[in-house]
């Protein structure tokens, strides 16, 4: 099992933040235009389900996989969305996405006020704690692809 990369996108749809970690295929794109494709992917689909839906759902859109990965996503109550792409085995991220926000973004990006908010991240102490971060995740491996 492994992660694959991380974006971090702002209300408006600016990415925040992407890593990468076992990513095997690139878009063959520019950064911007696949983080443009991004965002406009989770748009249409948090439209989708929210009008398609035969319940009232609570939180909406969660995940999804297509035969070689699986999609996590979390937005929180401002519209920060977080979005990790892993394999197959990864069982549910939200309480890893979660953790992300509220540990990593809110705490080194947030509460600090030499990081101008909507802006792309620029803090070395973020990234650091981040990638410590999902390199301890039980489901993160390095030798995966």
């Amino acid at each position: 099992m492994t992660v694959h990369n991380l974006y971090i996108f702002d209300r408006n749809g600016t990415c925040l933040h992407y890593s990468e970690w076992n990513r095997k295929k690139q878009a063959g794109i520019s950064k911007e235009e696949e983080y443009k494709l991004m965002y406009g992917m989770l748009f249409s689909i948090r439209s989708f389900v929210s009008k398609m839906s035969p319940l009232d759902m609570k939180d909406g859109f969660l995940a999804f996989q297509t035969s070689r990965y699986k999609l996590h996503y979390y937005e929180t109550p401002t519209g920060v969305k977080v979005v990790m792409n892993t394999d197959l085995g990864v069982p549910n991220c939200r309480d890893v996405l979660h953790q992300i926000y509220s540990t990593l973004y809110v705490e080194y990006i947030v509460k600090n006020p030499l990081c101008p908010l909507g802006e792309t991240l620029q803090s070395e102490l973020f990234n650091s704690r981040l990638e410590s971060f999902i390199r301890a995740l039980p489901f993160f491996s390095a030798r995966a692809g």
